[in-house]
């Protein structure tokens, strides 16, 4: 039997690792973790090498999982025998059935996928009802999972558009109702649930999430002191099972990117001419002159990394001369000129600087839908990352980016596979610093229970 991590993270649908990233900064440790994609997960292994039972966590393939819908039955039940041999504790089959025993566990985290349920995928869902792609059904698995392990804390993220979508395209039935009142139904917990917006937390995004918390009857009691569990109502923010806002400031996107600008490459620009091969900036040509620039640049052995030293994922688009002066226009005038405009309402111009307004933007899986504010070009996969938080030692895998039908499927003719290139993999992922505030909440309320 293994050590027992002090804080135990299960991370299901994780992608390529944001939430789990966040969670690792509050103090929890991944000891499974399940996604579908096999390059979002090899991001995510990548970047995780702890030890977990005497081996490195990215090497215990018990402790990996790629469909979820494998996780039940026999595959459950051995997941269960090997997490307790690190430690953990959980009730038998029997027991968890009955809802008569806890695990300790600490935290079950997920975001099972959204196709069909945001902004994007409504418009590629194209006729088909949303009930009948497979992925908008893997909610139920994830309260079957939990049923299971009976974690102390779960957690079930997802988009804003998961609160207005409806199953059918006749619109009989709302799907939110069925996602709440499923986890609501899980015997032994309380259950709350917000819609936040990430800038409230740090993140120099707006980027509304649905977060749906639930505490086990046991934790929430020992933590009432600080949980609000009589209030009327199921708002997550006001219950206090969430933070009601971050504890550090949302940066402008200058202070974020301004490290990273290289100004040699605007010549190749100018001219829309680039070199073969290669168009990248391969190394810092800048030091880090504020604490965000530090705090990213900074190593997991706590080296900030300083100018002339490797940079890695800052290779660019090569545009042409048309999209640059399109770029260029848009930059001076902030629209697109005239001739220019096309279907692509969302293309515009980052702004450097917040100014009393608060971040109006969200990172998608297009890196197009944004121009830099001081170079005509979209942004570079380190730049989509910082958008989110995520370090610059953070690795991904796979392609840097895909066309749409291979990024967004097509339901319609019964293709749900879909490419999860790097840039799509940075904008499904939850932003590091929302995951981060929310457990470091999560921390402080099994501390308060007693629970740890």
């Amino acid at each position: 039997m293994g050590k027992k991590p002090e804080l135990t993270l299960v991370d299901l649908f994780a992608g390529c690792g944001g939430l789990s990233l966040g969670m690792e900064n509050a103090g929890f440790t991944p000891v499974f973790v399940n996604e579908l994609n096999e390059h979002a997960m090899e991001t995510y292994l990548a970047n995780r090498s702890h030890l977990v039972g005497n081996r490195p966590f990215n090497e215990r393939k018990d402790l990996h999982c790629n469909d979820a819908h494998d996780l039940q039955g026999e595959r459950l039940e051995e997941l269960v025998a090997s997490l307790s041999e690190l430690g953990l504790c959980f009730p038998d089959l029997k027991d968890a059935k009955k809802c008569a025993k806890g695990s300790d566990l600490d935290l079950l985290a997920g975001g099972p996928p959204c196709q069909g349920f945001s902004g994007i995928g409504h418009r590629r869902s194209y006729a088909v009802d949303k009930q009948d792609i497979p992925s908008n059904q893997l909610y139920q698995r994830m309260a079957e999972i939990i049923e299971r392990l009976r974690p102390r804390v779960f957690l079930f993220e997802n988009v804003r558009g998961l609160l207005t979508s409806y199953w059918t395209n006749t619109r009989e039935r709302k799907i939110w109702p069925d996602v709440r009142d499923r986890f609501k139904a899980i015997p032994g917990y309380e259950v709350r649930w917000s819609l936040v917006k990430a800038s409230d937390y740090g993140v120099p995004q707006n980027r509304p999430r649905v977060l749906l918390v639930g505490i086990r009857t046991d934790v929430a009691v020992g933590a009432s002191k600080i949980l609000n569990l009589d209030l009327d109502t199921e708002d997550a923010v006001e219950a206090n099972f969430l933070p009601r806002h971050g504890s550090h400031k949302c940066p402008d996107l200058g202070e974020l990117l301004g490290d990273l600008v290289d100004r040699r490459v605007e010549k190749h620009f100018d001219g829309a001419s680039y070199p073969d091969g290669d168009f990248s900036t391969p190394t810092y040509r800048l030091e880090p002159k504020v604490g965000i620039q530090e705090e990213l640049r900074t190593t997991r052995d706590g080296k900030v990394l300083r100018k002339g030293d490797a940079l890695s994922e800052q290779q660019y688009s090569k545009h042409s001369k048309r999209i640059v002066e399109k770029f260029g226009h848009m930059r001076k005038h902030g629209e697109i000129p005239e001739g220019a405009k096309t279907k692509k309402f969302s293309q515009r111009v980052l702004k450097k600087e917040w100014g009393n307004e608060a971040p109006n933007i969200t990172a998608t899986s297009m890196p197009d839908d944004y121009i830099h504010f001081a170079q005509s070009r979209t942004l570079t996969v380190r730049e989509w990352a910082r958008l989110q938080l995520f370090p610059d030692w953070y690795v991904f895998k796979g392609k840097r980016t895909t066309g749409g039908l291979r990024r967004a499927g097509n339901p319609r003719e019964g293709i749900y596979d879909r490419e999860v290139p790097k840039y799509t993999q940075i904008g499904n992922a939850v932003p590091v610093r929302l995951a981060e505030e929310v457990g470091t909440h999560f921390r402080r309320i099994l501390e308060v229970s007693g629970a740890t």
